[in-house]
């Protein structure tokens, strides 16, 4: 296959992910940059082309990689993207081997999730909005830590995603994986007045937004506007922790899971689709672990007989 053929490829393996396997536009631009970086690297060695590339060729990037002080999960990133594409182009018998198949990656480091405290959860939550912003930023913050959302299934709400006779919302997850989640009874009266308040400032717009949430132009609101409101909030209210969306739902699955101690329903509700990545929330503290231990340990009894 002639370097001709490379962009073609691409192109036609970033069609494929978006149209076929349903990526979001951002992590086929993550695929688009890895693949790109690759082809330069291996474009320097020996005049070679993406498609000829050998295993020991991949290897070799991925060192480089990592003498320029990439991280591991940066790195494994690639790597997947590489397999993932050199898988497509096999299937389509463009090549006989996938070259990436086996390469190994370094391994990542296994950080806990920051979580918010509780009582500090209660005093952002405490927050009674009288303004537009007030109001809407109050429903924003109800409905992360109530339904666990991701930022982007936040900011990707629409008004058909609700149900308030049901108290539910649907949303649309990775990989475009719909789910059905339940709204908490605080998160649904901050979403009802900011209904109201929203259906004032679409009066008169000749172009009716379908968002949920909007700016104060009308718009749907950016990713980039809710995590700076967010941290504002953070600030305003005194809390001890530095606000954003991702440690919000890492606060929700934590409390939840040590609430219920049900992994498989906490990996619904996050929409995980493998429970190897819910598990990283089970960093219970341990005298919660030893209560528990006790309780239902037939042979413990560690305070008894003593």
């Amino acid at each position: 296959m002639k370097s001709l053929n490379l962009k073609i490829n691409i192109t036609s393996f970033l069609e494929y992910l978006f149209v076929e396997k349903r990526l979001a536009k951002n992590t086929i631009l993550s695929y688009k940059r890895d693949l790109g970086s690759l082809e330069r690297f291996i474009s320097k060695q020996k005049a070679k082309t993406i498609e000829s590339a050998t295993s020991i060729d991949i290897q070799d990037f991925i060192s480089s990689d990592f003498k320029k002080g990439l991280s591991a999960r940066t790195i494994q990133r690639k790597v997947s993207s590489i397999r993932a594409f050199f898988y497509f182009l096999k299937e389509r018998k463009a090549i006989k081997n996938n070259p990436a198949k086996n390469i190994r990656t370094p391994k990542t480091k296994s950080y806990l999730p920051r979580t918010i405290d509780p009582d500090q959860i209660t005093r952002l939550l405490r927050n009674s909005g009288k303004t537009f912003f007030e109001i809407r930023d109050k429903a924003i913050l109800e409905i992360f830590y109530s339904c666990g959302l991701r930022l982007s299934e936040l900011v990707g709400l629409n008004l058909s995603d609700i149900s308030l006779e049901n108290s539910s919302l649907r949303v649309l997850g990775k990989g475009n994986k719909e789910r059905v989640l339940p709204i908490g009874e605080k998160a649904k009266e901050s979403l009802v007045h900011w209904l109201q308040d929203r259906s004032k400032l679409k009066k008169g717009s000749s172009e009716p937004e379908d968002a949920l949430f909007l700016s104060i132009r009308g718009k749907r609101i950016s990713r980039r506007n809710v995590q700076k409101r967010l941290e504002a909030w953070g600030l305003k209210l005194g809390v001890a922790e530095k606000i954003y969306p991702h440690k919000i739902r890492h606060s929700f699955a934590t409390h939840l899971l040590e609430s219920s101690q049900d992994l498989r329903a906490v990996q619904e509700l996050l929409g995980h689709e493998n429970i190897g990545t819910t598990q990283i929330y089970t960093h219970l503290d341990f005298q919660h672990l030893a209560k528990i231990y006790d309780q239902a340990h037939p042979r413990a009894n560690r305070n008894k007989g003593r």
